[in-house]
C-alpha cells in the first residue's frame, strides 16, 4: 500500500494536469476566432472579464474538414464464424479414418487457431475500439471548439464518411454515428431555409450554431464518373442539399452612421455558396446531374446583385480545391479516368481543372481582370473554403498584369506571400483548403470571421486555425485516467476495509475488557477444586515427611 500512495502521489496531479489541458486546448493554444482589431475574440480569459465578448465579427464560421467516419467495411465478415478452425474441426475430423489423420487434423486446426483465427480476432476487436475511439476523438474536437470559441455557424467540408461505395444500411448507420455521436445535438440545415432566395438578419436565429453546413465530398457521393442519383438523393436526405445558398443581412437601425435601415435590402448582405464541385468537370457518368450543379451556379449568378456593389460578401464553401501550379500545395493537380467500357468519367481528381476554376471565379464571383468591365473587372468580395487536401493549404488566386494582346490567366500564390504584395487593384480571391480534423492530421480546425467594414464599406474576412494534436496524445491521456481512477478506486476500497477491520477489533477488544470485574479481589474460586488442590498439595507435603532419614554415622 506505501507503493501504491506513493504512484498516486504522482498519478492524480498528473492526469489531472492532462485532461484539464486537453478539454481546455482552445484555452491553452491561444485559439479564438480573428476579430477586426487582430486578435482573437472568443478567448476564456476574455469572456472573464469583457461583458461583449462576441462583440467583434458578427459571422463565425467553424469549419472542419474531412471526418471521413469508417465502418464495418473496415472490419471482418460479421457473418463469418469467429474462430473457423474450431468450428470446421468436428467435420473434418468426421472425414479421418485412421488415429493418425485425426491427430494430423487437430494439430492442423490448432496451428491455424494460433496463427490466423486468435490475431483476427483480436484485429477485428481492435478496430471496433478504434473506430469508437475516433468518433469521440472528433466529438471532442467538435465540441471544445464549440464551447470555447462559440461559433455562430458550423461547417463541414466534404468527406463526411469514409467510401461512397457502402451500401444503403451501412451508410444510414454510419449516419445515425455522425449525428448521435459525433455531431451530437447538432441538427441538418432545414431545405426551407436555403429556398426561395431567403434572406433573415443576421444573428437573429441563434440555432444557426446547432445547424451543421455540410458539403458533399467524393467519399460521400463519389466522382463525377461515379456519382449517382441514388448517392445523391440519399446524401440529401441524411445530411442536406448539395447545392444551396444561404443568404443573410446585417440589420442596423442607425441610418445616419451607415445609411442603410434594418428592412433596406440594399444594405450590407454576407451570401454563403454551398456548391458541389464534384461534377463540374468532366467526362460525367450522369449529365443530369452535372446540368443541375451548372444550373445552380447560374442561379447563383441571376440572383446576385452587381458586382459594383461592394456590400456584398461571398463565402463559397465547397469540397475539391481550385486548380493550382504543382509545388503550391501538398497535392499536386491529378485527374484519372474510368475505362471506357465503365463509362469513361472521371475517377480521381486532386483539384479542378483550370477551366472549372475558372468558371467559378469569374462566375460566382464575377472576376474578369478587364478594367473596363463592371466594378473595372475586380468582381465581388469574398472567399472560398475547401476541403479535400487533408494537409489544408492557404493561396490566393490573382490575375496579373499582361500585355494588351495576352489572354490574362489566373494564377495562385501561398497567401504568406501574396498578403505582402498584392495589389488590390487587380481581381483576387483568398481560397483556404482547410486541413482534415482526423487524427493524422492533428484534429484541426478552421475558424473564419467575418465582418462589415463600415469606413471601406464592404466586408473583411480573417481565418484562424486551431489543433488538438494526433489522436494518441488524446487515447493516452484518457487511459491514463482510467488507470489512475481504478488505483485510485483500489487504494479507497483498501482503506475501506482497513478501517473496518480496525473498528471490529476494536469493538471486540472493548467488549472483552468489559467482562472482567473492576474488583479483582472478589473473585471467586469453586471450593470443590480448591479441596482437591489443597488435599492434593497436603498429601505431597505428608508424604516428604514420611520418607526415612538418613542416618548420620
Amino acid at each position: 500500500m506505501f507503493l501504491l500512495h506513493k504512484v498516486l502521489l504522482i498519478l492524480v496531479p498528473v492526469s489531472s494536469i492532462l485532461t484539464v489541458y486537453i478539454y481546455a486546448y482552445p484555452f491553452f493554444h491561444g485559439c479564438g476566432f480573428p476579430a477586426p482589431d487582430g486578435a482573437p475574440s472568443t478567448l476564456i480569459w476574455k469572456k472573464l472579464w469583457d461583458p461583449k465578448p462576441n462583440a467583434g465579427a458578427p459571422f463565425r464560421l467553424l469549419a472542419l474538414g474531412d471526418p471521413q467516419l469508417e465502418g464495418d467495411t473496415s472490419l471482418p465478415d460479421p457473418d463469418a464464424s469467429y474462430f473457423p478452425s474450431i468450428t470446421s474441426l468436428r467435420s473434418n475430423i468426421s472425414v479421418a479414418e485412421t488415429l493418425a489423420e485425426r491427430a494430423v487434423v487437430i494439430s492442423d486446426s490448432f496451428e491455424r487457431l494460433i496463427a490466423s483465427d486468435v490475431p483476427t480476432v483480436i484485429q477485428a476487436w481492435r478496430k471496433k475500439l478504434d473506430l469508437l475511439g475516433n468518433d469521440y476523438y472528433l466529438a471532442h474536437i467538435y465540441r471544445t471548439m464549440q464551447y470555447f470559441t462559440e461559433p455562430t455557424h458550423i461547417s463541414v467540408l466534404g468527406d463526411l464518411l469514409g467510401s461512397q461505395w457502402i451500401e444503403d444500411d451501412e451508410f444510414e448507420y454510419r449516419g445515425w454515428r455522425f449525428w448521435q455521436r459525433v455531431f451530437k445535438f447538432g441538427r441538418r440545415v432545414e431545405d426551407e431555409v436555403t429556398r426561395d432566395s431567403r434572406i433573415e438578419d443576421l444573428g437573429q436565429d441563434t440555432t444557426w450554431n446547432r445547424r451543421i453546413i455540410n458539403i458533399a465530398g467524393n467519399h460521400d457521393v463519389g466522382y463525377a464518373g461515379d456519382m449517382t442519383p441514388e448517392r445523391i438523393e440519399r446524401f440529401e436526405r441524411v445530411f442536406g442539399r448539395s447545392n444551396r445558398e444561404i443568404r443573410f443581412r446585417l440589420p442596423s437601425n442607425d441610418t445616419n452612421e451607415h445609411g442603410w435601415t434594418r428592412t433596406d435590402d440594399q444594405g450590407p448582405e454576407l451570401r454563403i455558396v454551398v456548391l458541389n464541385s464534384l461534377n463540374l468537370d468532366t467526362p460525367a457518368l450522369n449529365q443530369e446531374l452535372q446540368s443541375k450543379t451548372y444550373s445552380f451556379i447560374n442561379e447563383v449568378i441571376g440572383q446576385s446583385r452587381p458586382v459594383e456593389d461592394r456590400k456584398t460578401g461571398t463565402i463559397v464553401l465547397t469540397h475539391v480545391p481550385l486548380h493550382k501550379e504543382e509545388g503550391t500545395c501538398v497535392d499536386a493537380p491529378f485527374f484519372d479516368f474510368y475505362e471506357n467500357s465503365n463509362g469513361g468519367g472521371i475517377k480521381e481528381q486532386n483539384h479542378l481543372s483550370y477551366h472549372a476554376g475558372k468558371g467559378i471565379l469569374e462566375g460566382i464571383l464575377g472576376m474578369s481582370g478587364n478594367p473596363s468591365a463592371p466594378g473595372n473587372g475586380l468582381g465581388r468580395n469574398g472567399i472560398i473554403l475547401t476541403g479535400h487536401d487533408h494537409e489544408g493549404c492557404d493561396v490566393y488566386h490573382y490575375i496579373p498584369p499582361v500585355e494588351d494582346d495576352a489572354e490574362p490567366q489566373w494564377q495562385a500564390a501561398k497567401w504568406s506571400d501574396a498578403v505582402q504584395t498584392f495589389n488590390r487593384s487587380r481581381p483576387g480571391v483568398r481560397e483556404v483548403t482547410v486541413r482534415s480534423m482526423m487524427g493524422d492530421f492533428g484534429g484541426n480546425a478552421g475558424l473564419l470571421s467575418a465582418w462589415f467594414d463600415h469606413e471601406v464599406r464592404e466586408w473583411r474576412f480573417a481565418y484562424s486555425s486551431c489543433s488538438i494534436g494526433v489522436q494518441h496524445i488524446w487515447w493516452a491521456i484518457h487511459i491514463l485516467d482510467l488507470i489512475t481512477i481504478g488505483l485510485l478506486v483500489f487504494a479507497l476500497s483498501s482503506a475501506a476495509l482497513d478501517t473496518q477491520a480496525l473498528i471490529v477489533g476494536l469493538k471486540k477488544r472493548t467488549a472483552g475488557v468489559s467482562r472482567v470485574p473492576k474488583d479483582s479481589s472478589k473473585l471467586e474460586i469453586p471450593r470443590r477444586a480448591l479441596g482437591q488442590d489443597q488435599r492434593s498439595g497436603n498429601r505431597g507435603k505428608q508424604q516428604a515427611y514420611n520418607r526415612p532419614r538418613k542416618r548420620i554415622a
